[in-house]
């Protein structure tokens, strides 16, 4: 599946868990001798309608994934017929709705803004941090690192990305993102996510970065964020941060026991 770009491997484990130790998951994250992708997430059972677990492509895990919160949630709205239904993932739970036509919407929760909750590793304010760019330091699951620039399209990902993502102020590495503000409710973004790199698209990112921008007074708390994949919207409201955008599953198979064998 994918939402704008930003892939993911899915596997269904309702019927039956399944182990993933951080070869295997790696393993398929090899664009070249496995299948690829940005996150890797397993549906298994649980309280709500399905629990969600997601994993980097480096076999890391991450306790949120937006976009493919997105795509699984539609998958399971057309799979039951169903118009909306909560996830949980280790997050918490996360509401999703299905607006048709391929559009799905999902509550990301609320932002966490205090440094031990982003986390970051000192007491210090979150909004400014006191390193090169003054980014803000945003939790949504996962951390993530804003950085306001004037033009998002000329920063080099893979020479910046690397250096932030694994800045000593984050002990669990972060997300980084750089952003530039076209207009009160529009934002150009670009993305270098933690243990994958570059990204089309992110989801939580997005968010993170909606919400860096209004606590610096730079948009409203509704904005369209142009990512290199396409466009989300975001809207911050008192019951959290919502997420809207497209998603596409784009197969389904199995893996061959000679490939799993090989890992």
């Amino acid at each position: 599946m994918h939402g704008l770009g930003n892939d993911f491997v899915v596997i269904d484990a309702r019927e039956k868990d399944i182990q993933l130790p951080q070869r295997v998951i790696s393993g398929i994250a090899d664009r070249h001798f496995g299948v690829g992708f940005d996150q890797l997430a397993v549906i298994s059972k649980g309280e709500c309608d399905a629990h969600l677990r997601f994993y980097n492509a480096d076999g890391s895990e991450s306790l949120a994934c937006g976009n493919a919160t997105r795509c699984i949630a539609r998958h399971l709205m057309d799979e039951a017929s169903k118009e909306s239904l909560i996830l949980t993932t280790m997050h918490g739970q996360i509401p999703a709705v299905d607006l048709g036509n391929g559009v799905t919407s999902v509550n990301m929760g609320q932002p966490e803004l205090e440094w031990d909750k982003v986390p970051i590793s000192k007491n210090i304010p979150t909004l400014e941090l006191p390193i090169e760019g003054s980014p803000t330091a945003t939790g949504m699951g996962n951390p993530h690192c804003t950085f306001f620039v004037e033009d998002a399209e000329k920063i080099n990902l893979e020479e910046i990305g690397p250096k932030f993502e694994n800045h000593p102020l984050f002990p669990e590495r972060t997300n980084v993102q750089f952003a530039s503000i076209s207009a009160l409710d529009k934002i150009r973004m670009r993305v270098w996510e933690r243990g994958v790199g570059v990204t089309l698209a992110s989801g939580s990112s997005s968010c993170a970065t909606a919400v860096a921008a209004n606590r610096r007074g730079l948009t409203g708390k509704e904005v369209q964020i142009e990512l290199d994949g396409g466009v989300l919207n975001i809207s911050w409201r008192e019951e959290g941060v919502w997420m809207t955008g497209p998603t596409m599953k784009v197969f389904a198979g199995s893996f061959s026991e000679e490939f799993l064998n090989s890992l």
